[in-house]
Formats: structure tokens, sequence, C-alpha cells
């Protein structure tokens, strides 16, 4: 019995099956969100830019190819999820190709979700048979393909259902009671663009919309834009622009080695995420809601949403921008009165 569990052990290693949270939370995860953000995201930006363009300055071919590039790119989001969770497994070049076709399978019966899944099950399957037979050109992408469209029929939609069921039930919530779940919603998503997961798939896959898109908006911008000012002491104007237009994940390793130095975002969080619910009634879309000010996709869809208008810009001035770096700066200096956090705790290496 053990000589059979060394021999599966050992065959899994040899085919670099690793199933642990590091690989199918943390790296399937990150290139899940950069494949979303270079088709859907990317897709909806040009998409707006051109249909705005067409009310603003009136109809031009330019506008109307911006619009068509846009939703072309939008389509293209389930091929890219198959291509990038294959790549996120380290599964060899005839995986990753036959991927996108099991990204596309699963983004057609079940959205962004079913298209992580089946492009999962499909590349750890196609990485068990890869160069294993003589005819690995047709076993390989077949194995893959089967495992992969098997999966997106019987699983895609269930787990469309209960993801999309958990987005409904945190939106509802937040409607009835917009301040108590503006400061979860807030907290929760911010914490996790903060962590090695993604908040973008996150609120995609959850299907986040409305005001508690709106919280999770302004929690992500705490924590980039916060994080960005508080640590410019030590990390000048590269960390500047590394969290404020990138992501704050990179204090990860400083949070770990002193927890002090997230509470300025955690109770700017608290304090800005009830003032977004319940006051200004911000809103967003699930593909902005994750983003926080990274390519200032979370503020092009909040006026997506809201409309561009001097009271909306004023908002998202003072919630996405003005206030996170105002008060994170007054709890960060409250911490170092306090001794909790000195010099170089914020320090990166880039």
């Amino acid at each position: 019995m053990n000589c059979m569990r060394k021999s599966i052990n050992d065959f899994l290693k040899r085919k670099d099956i690793v199933i642990t949270p590091q690989r199918y939370l943390v790296d399937v995860l990150s290139q899940m969100a950069q494949a979303v953000f270079a088709s859907l995201l990317i897709g909806l930006i040009f998409k707006t830019i051109g249909e705005q363009g067409n009310t603003i300055l009136g109809h031009f071919f330019v506008f109307d190819a911006l619009i068509e590039l846009g939703r072309f790119a939008m389509k293209m989001v389930g091929p890219a999820i198959g291509v990038a969770v294959a790549y996120g497994v380290k599964a060899p070049p005839l995986v990753l190709y036959t991927s996108a076709i099991t990204g596309a399978l699963g983004a057609g019966v079940g959205g962004e979700a079913a298209a992580l899944i089946a492009s999962l099950v499909g590349a750890e399957f196609g990485k068990l048979v890869s160069k294993e037979t003589r005819v690995d050109i047709l076993v390989t992408p077949g194995v893959c393909l089967l495992a992969g469209s098997i999966t997106a029929t019987f699983a895609g939609p269930a787990a469309k259902a209960l993801l999309e069921g958990i987005g409904i039930i945190i939106m509802q919530a937040t409607h009835l009671q917009p301040f108590f779940m503006g400061i979860i919603v807030g907290l929760c998503v911010g914490y996790v663009l903060t962590s090695p997961l993604s908040s973008t798939a996150l609120c995609i896959m959850l299907n986040l919309s409305g005001i508690a898109a709106g919280a999770a908006a302004v929690g992500c911008c705490v924590q980039m834009v916060g994080f960005a000012a508080i640590s410019y002491r030590d990390c000048k104007m590269g960390g500047v622009m590394a969290m404020g237009l990138g992501s704050s994940m990179f204090q990860m390793p400083n949070i770990i080695k002193n927890p002090w130095i997230l509470l300025p975002t955690t109770l700017t969080t608290i304090l800005l995420a009830p003032i977004g619910t319940c006051l200004f009634k911000m809103v967003n879309t699930p593909a902005g809601a994750g983003m926080g000010t990274c390519g200032f996709v979370g503020q092009i869809f909040t006026f997506t949403e809201m409309g561009v208008n001097v009271v909306t810009v004023i908002q998202v001035a003072l919630l996405h921008f003005i206030l996170p770096v105002v008060l994170c700066l007054f709890f960060d200096w409250i911490l170092r009165k306090k001794g909790k956090i000195k010099d170089g705790d914020y320090y990166l290496d880039l």
C-alpha cells in the first residue's frame, strides 16, 4: 500500500500536479485575473469609450470601431481564462492551447466561474497523459478537451448558480444593512486585493454589482491609495506608483512581519465604506468592483454606472483618493507615535 502511494506521489510530482492552496488559489487566480483584464475589462473600457464618444461628439468610425473591438474582446474572456489557468498550473504547450477551447466551453455554459473550473480540470487531466504515449499529439488534447467539456457541462452551471447566489445574498444584505454590510464588503474585498488572491476574479465570479460593488471598490481604493501614501517615506515614488496604480499586494510580506501596518487602511475602510453605501449611494460593476485604482478601472466603471457629472466626480475624488490618503496618513501617524510602526516597516525592494 505504501509502495503504491509512493508511486502515485512520484508520478504526480513528475507531472507537476501540485494540489495546494498556493497553486490553485494564488497562481491560478492571479493568472485568471490578468486574463480577465486582458479580455473582458479592456473590452469594456474600449466599448465604453466608443459609446461615450458617440454620445458626446457624434458618430465617428473610430468610436464604432472601438465598440466592435470591445465587444469582440469581451467575448474572448473564456478562451483567455482557459489559457491563463493552464499557464497557472504550468501545463505543457498542447494542454495550454487546448485549454482555450475548454475555457470557451465553460464560459458558454456557466460564465467565468465555469470557465475556470472546466479549464482547470481539463489542464490537470491533460498533464496526466502528456508525453505518455506515442500519439501524444492526439491523446493529450483529446483528454484535455473531454475532461474540460464534461466538467463544463455538469459542474459549470452549478458553480455559476452557487457563486451568483452568494453574490445575490451579499447584495441584498448590503441593501438591507448598508452600514454594516458596507464595512464588511469593503474590508473583505480590500483584504483579498492585498492578499495573493484576486479580488477582480472574486467580484466577477460573484457577479457583484450595485452598492455592494461600490463598497468593494472603496475598500480596494483605500488599500491601494492608502498604502501608497503611508509607504512614501520608505518606498518613494516607485512604491507609490506600484501600489497606487498596480496593487497593494506588494505590502503582503511587510504585513506578515508587522500586522500593525494593516490597521490604517482597515480603520479608513471602516469609516469610508458606509459613506459610500449610506450617504453617496455609490455603485459599480462586477468588473470594476475589485480593481480599485489599478489602471483607474474602478473609477471608469463608477462613471459608467453613475454617469459623468460634477457630483460623481467629487464623490469619486473624495472616497477613492483624497480621504483614503488623509485618513491613512493620520492613523499611520498615531501608530508611529505609539511605537507600533517604525521607519522601514513599509520598505519594498523595487
